[in-house]
């Protein structure tokens, strides 16, 4: 590791958690929780999925709910799980492509411990907005609940990246909703399965739909 480098992952997850605090702060935020408010009441595990490039505000929308999530082993996954440890998640090493075994059984071991999960079902390199089986198997197996979850802003940068990474411009309006919950049978077959994996990326786009269509109102 370079000079370069080693200022970046010593400075870049600071610099980045303080510069979304302070963008936040700027926002007009309006929060449509009603659907997981008794499952935080009743302190259910749950799996909570939000497309990749929806990400930017969860952190700060959701700090010291002590949720755990999957993050790459990458050099970049090293700063971003740095970064969200600053807000209360907990960072899971592990990817589809790296760790991913060892990440999904430190995902399923939370979630019988009664913790919550942040999962990203189309990273972390897409295709965009499509998502993938491991967020039905580890519902299937933990017997958590899936809760879409989407962020919409009426004014935004959206990155050159695979997933179209979206931050808020400050002070816009933005919408956070959570969808129903969708639950996944243990015995599930294949062809269930993959009804699941459908009517998740269904609820998915649904909500990440209402969310642009308030914030842009």
């Amino acid at each position: 590791m370079n000079v370069r480098q080693r200022l970046l992952a010593l400075m870049g997850p600071w610099a980045g958690a303080l510069s979304l605090s302070l963008l936040a702060r700027t926002l007009s935020i309006r929060r449509e929780e009603t659907a997981v408010e008794a499952r935080w009441r009743a302190g259910l595990p749950t799996i909570y999925a939000v497309w990749h490039g929806r990400l930017a505000l969860m952190p700060w929308l959701y700090a010291r709910r002590d949720l755990r999530v999957l993050i790459s082993r990458s050099r970049d996954g090293e700063i971003v799980a740095a970064l969200i440890r600053r807000f209360g998640f907990v960072p899971v090493r592990g990817s589809s492509s790296r760790g991913g075994a060892q990440g999904f059984r430190a995902l399923t071991r939370a979630l019988a411990a009664g913790q919550s999960v942040v999962i990203v079902p189309d990273g972390p390199r897409g295709p965009r907005e499509v998502v993938k089986p491991g967020i039905v198997g580890l519902a299937r197996l933990s017997g958590a609940a899936v809760v879409p979850v989407a962020v919409g802003a009426s004014s935004e940068w959206r990155l050159g990246s695979w997933d179209e990474f979206r931050i808020p411009r400050p002070f816009a309006r933005c919408v956070v909703r959570f969808g129903e919950t969708i639950h996944i049978a243990r015995g599930a077959d294949a062809a269930q399965k993959d009804a699941a994996r459908k009517d998740i990326e269904s609820a998915l786009r649904s909500v990440t739909w209402q969310v642009d269509e308030e914030a842009a109102r």
